[in-house]
Formats: structure tokens, sequence, C-alpha cells
């Protein structure tokens, strides 16, 4: 039976990870080729992203493996056997119990070490992407935004790097005169320079002309030369900011003044989502034992068991809500962590008490009197 359920875990796994591979690598793909990025590195942001899909989807493939071999083990009267042999429900659970556990192995390694690596330097790779504004300018006649409210456009870039007729228009605004005014910015050539806060344009021989929608009044400004902070068109600092999810779980687990300085979040969050890693393979287990539990309590039908596979996905549904209760309450009090624990808590008993009900011995009642055999 632990054969037959890896056999089709893996199966299972292998069919819902490449579903949500290509609905998140359509999105990267637009976004990453529309930046004039290469197909390199819309693999490397793939791969990246994998490590998170997988640990969404395994307890689901175990859900779904563990509902599969039991429903086939039953319309073939595999289980039937096995009970009229006198095994009871907990000793054929026993397999699916090793199953579960195989399964939150990889989830630990997933949540632990694999997701946190990868989530960070998925961050780093958007950060550098994002800070690449020269990539993003540097197109010869034609009109690029390389910001919100930011048209940018050069006619000729020389052999030494200096931009020939530029033409910029910013209507931010943050960065206008007033709110509602459009500047626009013309020059002869212009130079991208590196500086301690970011690159700028510096233009030369050049106009700027600023339309004030309220009043409808333009100003006109002549300069021989203009400085232009390109670098706050993708708003990056010295340092990005860090995410929870980045962290490793024994940072979480301390909850330091300094950790939740570096990530926005209170003691209580991070405590939460320490104890949320360490709860997260158990849902693996959870997951296999509610399918098989719910299963077997059901008996040999030729309408087959949809009854108990409703049921099954029912639990694992309310579960999932328990999941998302826990999770605001957590957050909220420091003090509420141990509800982490409460959705595979909940799960295991649950099903602990199906197997129960399914071990309970029938009793036939006996003919009425009277009434021929």
């Amino acid at each position: 039976m632990l054969s037959q359920l890896m056999m089709l875990f893996g199966f299972f796994a292998l069919v819902l990870v490449a579903v949500y591979w290509v609905n998140r690598a359509v999105r990267l793909f637009d976004r990453l080729i529309a930046d004039g990025q290469s197909a390199w590195t819309f693999l490397e942001f793939t791969a990246l992203t994998l490590p998170y899909v997988i640990r969404i989807v395994l307890p689901i493939a175990a859900f779904i493996a563990a509902v599969y071999a039991t429903n086939r083990m039953t319309s073939e009267s595999e289980l039937v056997v096995m009970r009229a042999t006198g095994f009871s429900p907990f000793r054929m659970a026993r397999p699916v119990v090793f199953f579960g556990l195989i399964v939150a192995l990889m989830m630990a390694v997933l949540v632990h070490l694999l997701v946190p690596a990868s989530r960070t330097r998925l961050a780093d790779r958007n950060d550098d992407i994002s800070a690449n504004v020269s990539a993003r300018l540097l197109s010869e006649g034609t009109f690029v935004h390389p910001g919100s409210g930011v048209t940018f456009y050069v006619r000729e870039i020389t052999q030494a790097g200096e931009l020939k007729e530029i033409f910029l228009t910013d209507s931010r605004q943050s960065n206008g005169p007033a709110p509602g005014s459009t500047t626009t910015y013309t020059a002869q050539r212009a130079l991208i320079v590196r500086s301690d806060t970011g690159p700028k344009l510096v233009m030369f021989d050049g106009m700027a002309q600023t339309f004030d929608e309220g009043s409808a009044r333009l100003t006109i400004t002549r300069f021989s030369d203009f400085s232009f902070d390109i670098g706050a068109l993708v708003a990056r600092s010295g340092g990005r900011a860090v995410g929870i999810e980045e962290l490793s779980t024994p940072e979480l687990l301390a909850g330091a003044p300094e950790t939740q300085a570096l990530v926005g979040e209170d003691r209580a969050a991070l405590l939460y989502e320490g104890h949320e890693r360490l709860a997260q393979p158990l849902m693996a287990l959870v997951a296999a034992v509610l399918g098989f539990s719910a299963l077997m309590l059901g008996e040999f039908s030729r309408l087959g068991l949809w009854r108990q596979i409703a049921l099954a996905v029912g639990c694992l549904i309310g579960v999932q809500m328990l999941i998302n209760v826990a999770t605001g309450l957590g957050r909220a009090d420091a003090t509420l962590w141990p509800l982490a624990y409460l959705p595979a808590a909940t799960g295991l008993a649950a099903a602990a008490l199906m197997l129960v009900r399914a071990g309970r011995v029938r009793r036939v009642r006996a003919p009425l009197r009277g009434v021929a055999a």
C-alpha cells in the first residue's frame, strides 16, 4: 500500500506543480520579457519560485493520493479482505501514517531551508532588475516609460555613451512643483552618471517647460546643465526591505527587537510565523490520514464512496478555514502562538475519531419471528 501511495503521490504532485508553474511562468514571462530581460533570467526566476509552489502542492497531492488509493482498494475489495482477516482500521492506517511522515519530512526541508533561501534570492534578483534603469532608457528612437507618469525619448546614442536630443516628460505629482503639473525636459545632449544616491541623467543645453493645469500657466526655464534623478523612478534605497519569509526559523522564534525592525513586523507575527513553519509539515500527515479515515467509514458499494470522498474534502476545507482563523488571531497576540498547532491537532483528532467509528462492530438485526426464512 505504501508503494502505491508514493507512486500516486509522485504523479499528482508532478501534475499540480506543472499547473501552478505554468500559471506563474506566463505572468513572469510577460513581465521579464517586457523589461528586456533574457531567457536565462526567466528560467532563473521560474526555478526560484518552484520551492514555494511545491510547498503548497505537497499536502494537496498527499490527500489526493490517499483518497485515490483507498477508493481503488475498496472498489477492488482489498480492504474488505483485510478487514475480514482481522485487521483493525488503525492497523490498516499504518502505511498511510508512514506515507504522511515521508511527505512531512519533504515539507520540513522545504519550509525551513529551500523556501527561505529561494525567497531571499528572488527578492535580490527582483531588486537588481528594478535598479537597471539604464537598460530601460537606452533605446534609440523609442518612447519608453521607465516609471508611472514618466516618458523618455532619445534620438541617438553615440559609441561614447552620450545621448543626443533628449525628450523627458514627468507628470508625477510628487515630483512636480504643484499637484496637477507636468514638466517636459528637452536637451541637445545628456549623460547617465552614477552617484551615491543612484543614477542621474545630466542634461546639457536644454529647456524645462512646466504646465500647471489648475492655473493653465506655462513656465519655461532654460538651462545649460540640469540633473534629473532617474534612480527615484524605481524607488530603490541603499538596502532593500527584508520580507518575513526570508528569515530563518530560529530568527523567527527568537523574535529579537532588531529582527522586528528589519522586517517591520511585531513579535507576535514573528513568533507565529516561526511556529507555523514547524506545524506546516504536519499538514501533509493530516491531509493523508484524513483522506484515508473518511473513506474507511464506507463499505463496498457499486455506487462508489462519493459520500465519504465529499466528507474527506469537507474535513480538509474545515482544517484550512481553521488555519485562516488561527493565523489572524496568532499574529495579533504573541501569547497565542500555540494556535499554529491547533489545525493539525484538530485534523489528527478528527481522523482518529473516524477510525474509531470505522472499527466499531456492526450488529446484524435478527429476523422477526413468524417470518419464513
